[in-house]
C-alpha cells in the first residue's frame, strides 16, 4: 500500500482550458470502475483542485496482489520449511524469514533496546508492489551466508548451499 500525504502549493491553478485537458486526461485515461467509484474519482479530484494553498491531505493508494505470484510465493516459503530442519512451528520460520528479510518495524524492547517486529504481509497490509519486495528481500535473505548453514545445521556450509539451491532453483528463483 502506497501511503503519502500532499500539500497544495501556492501555484497557482491553471486556466479553465488548461483544466479541461486535466479533466479529459483524469477521467477518460483512467476510471472508476462502476458507478459509485466513478463518482467518488470525480470527487476526489474535486477536492484536490479546491485545497488552499498549504493544505495537505493523506492519500492511500492499493494495488491488488497477484494471486497466482503469492501462491507461488506460499509454495515457496511452504517447500523451504518442510525441507528445513530448525523449525517445528511454520509461523515461528516465517516470523525468522520476515526479520532476516529485514521485513520489519524497530520498536523498544522490554529491557530498553531496540527490538525488530516482523511486519504484516496480509492483503491489506501489502499490496502487490510491496509484496513484490518482499518477496526479493526474503530470495536475497536466503541466497546470503546465514540462512542455508542455520535451516540445515547438521550439512556442511557447501552441502547447506547447495540444498537451498535446489529448493530455490525448483521455482526459478
Amino acid at each position: 500500500m502506497a501511503k503519502m500525504t500532499i500539500c497544495r502549493t501556492d501555484m497557482e491553478m491553471p486556466k479553465e482550458g488548461v483544466l479541461e485537458a486535466v479533466r479529459s486526461f483524469l477521467f477518460g485515461a483512467v476510471d472508476g470502475a462502476c458507478k459509485e467509484d466513478r463518482r467518488a474519482w470525480r470527487h476526489f479530484w474535486k477536492r484536490i483542485t479546491r485545497m488552499e494553498p498549504g493544505e495537505m491531505a493523506a492519500v492511500e493508494m492499493v494495488f491488488p496482489r497477484s494471486g497466482p505470484f503469492h501462491r507461488r510465493h506460499m509454495k515457496i516459503e511452504q517447500t523451504l520449511f518442510d525441507a528445513q530442519e530448525r523449525f517445528t512451528d511454520f509461523e515461528m520460520f516465517r516470523d525468522w524469514l520476515k526479520i532476516g528479510a529485514a521485513w520489519v518495524v524497530w520498536v523498544p524492547g522490554a529491557k530498553g533496546g531496540i527490538v525488530p517486529l516482523p511486519k504484516s504481509i496480509s492483503y491489506a497490509k501489502a499490496d502487490e508492489e510491496e509484496f513484490r519486495q518482499f518477496h526479493a528481500q526474503v530470495i536475497e535473505f536466503l541466497r546470503g551466508e546465514h540462512a542455508a548453514p542455520y535451516l540445515w545445521k547438521h550439512l556442511g556450509k557447501d552441502q547447506a548451499y547447495e540444498m537451498m539451491d535446489s529448493v530455490l532453483e525448483g521455482f526459478g528463483e
